[in-house]
């Protein structure tokens, strides 16, 4: 009787689970590749859509509170204004990664408009990605990569309080960067944007048994529109030899969004030529 009672109890103990009692296991969160650039500036440079119009060029700001872009490009995009915050329907970060309903502020920063006076950050900046976004990720900075690293995380961020003077404005800060849009004109400086993001492939590359092969096209990209498919074997870019993606790199980073670049692939046992028109994927 003992015995049995011990048995009883292991019983209890190591009794199978129900299959309904099962628990799936979490899901893994997808991390997104978000190309970038530093500008002279060193801000991180990303192109946006915003409510499917754009690219627009912004900078990723920590110190930033919220979500911030000009009133012309709120206005352009149908952005609607309530309680000083203005919404949209998404929000595009090239790189694949969409969100939905963000909440920003449209408004005329003063430190974007003298930077773009003077042409600072080689491109005309629209808006800054602040706090209420960057707080729903796990960002991983590695300023030796083109790409940044974008993982979703369960955390909502508070909008930030909106502290303005009684006229709505900055507290009388707007005043800079007007100031330095008048004295740009006076010293004769115009800004240059000559400096243009570098164009956008939209496929993830590995070497396997000394190949550069595809490993994963983006959806909407340039490369699946071009016909790029996973598993490709990319033999030649710009009529050269390629070993690595740094050989890759090397042969497209100077070629600006919208320019055409003529691959040779390799699928199957037929090497094929594919045109590829770079920084349309967004």
């Amino acid at each position: 009787m003992k015995y049995l009672l011990l048995l009883g109890l292991l019983g209890l103990v190591f009794s199978p689970v129900k299959a309904d009692e099962k628990k799936d296991p979490p899901k893994k969160a997808m991390t997104f590749e978000v190309p970038y650039r530093l500008t002279d500036t060193k801000h991180i440079h990303v192109r946006v859509k915003i409510n499917g119009k754009g690219p627009f060029n912004f900078i990723i700001d920590t110190g930033a509170p919220a979500l911030i872009m000009t009133e012309a490009i709120a206005k352009k995009v149908g952005g609607k204004t309530e309680d000083g915050w203005t919404t949209f329907d998404k929000l595009d970060i090239e790189g694949g990664l969409s969100i939905d309903k963000p909440r920003g502020v449209a408004v005329d920063m003063f430190q974007l408009k003298g930077m773009n006076s003077m042409g600072l950050a080689g491109v005309e900046l629209h808006g800054v990605i602040g706090y209420n976004v960057l707080a729903r990720y796990k960002i991983e900075y590695d300023f030796t990569e083109t790409k940044l690293k974008w993982t979703p995380v369960d955390f909502k961020a508070p909008d930030p309080k909106r502290i303005v003077d009684k006229n709505g404005g900055q507290g009388g800060l707007e005043m800079i960067g007007t100031l330095t849009q008048v004295l740009s004109m006076l010293g004769g400086l115009k800004p240059n944007f000559t400096v243009h993001p570098r164009g956008f492939l939209g496929a993830e590359l590995e070497l396997k048994e000394k190949e550069l092969v595809i490993k994963n096209v983006l959806a909407g990209s340039p490369a699946e529109e071009a016909g790029l498919k996973v598993g490709d074997r990319i033999e030649m870019a710009k009529g050269k030899s390629l070993s690595s993606s740094e050989d890759l790199l090397e042969a497209v980073k100077k070629l600006p969004e919208g320019t055409s670049l003529k691959l040779t692939v390799k699928r199957g046992q037929e090497s094929k030529d594919i045109t590829v028109e770079l920084g349309k994927g967004l």
